[in-house]
């Protein structure tokens, strides 16, 4: 297994990827290149990220996905841990902002994260049309956290 930072001139490449975890690509242009974006691959590409740093010692994951096929296999799981790893020299705090679906709570929550706040209505006000994940409309923003 390997994860390699990807250069800014190269992230466009991967924005059909990116799309599955967020499907605006205005909201994708927002953060992809004030942020860092790193991929994981064991012969080919698995997953990747992209974190950005919201203020002094605080980062965020702003986009992770996993390649469809390679789901629920551990690779989300490595890279936040390499992620983690990566930023704990850096930083003080990881914050990752989802809609309110268990199970991507549970993901993030099997992973060292918390729930910190929410973000009512984010879906509602920054998406030109409903958002759904396993069948549920996204409204708020749930956001969670752990140190780094």
């Amino acid at each position: 297994m390997a994860i390699i930072k990807i250069k800014n001139e190269e992230k466009p490449l991967y924005m059909d990827l990116l799309l599955i975890a967020d499907e605006s690509v205005d909201m994708i242009e927002k953060y992809l290149y004030r942020g860092e974006m790193f991929a994981l691959y064991e012969d080919d590409l698995k997953a990747l990220c992209v974190i950005t740093q919201e203020e002094a010692g605080v980062y965020e994951i702003k986009n992770i996905v996993t390649v469809p096929k390679y789901q629920r296999k551990g690779y989300g799981k490595a890279l936040i841990a390499y992620i983690t790893d990566y930023y704990k020299d850096k930083g003080s705090v990881l914050y990752v902002g989802t809609g309110d679906c268990p199970s991507t709570l549970n993901f993030y929550e099997s992973c060292g994260f918390t729930r910190s706040h929410v973000v009512k209505n984010f879906f509602v006000d920054n998406y030109d049309h409903p958002m759904y994940e396993n069948g549920i409309q996204l409204v708020d923003m749930v956001y969670l956290k752990r140190p780094l």
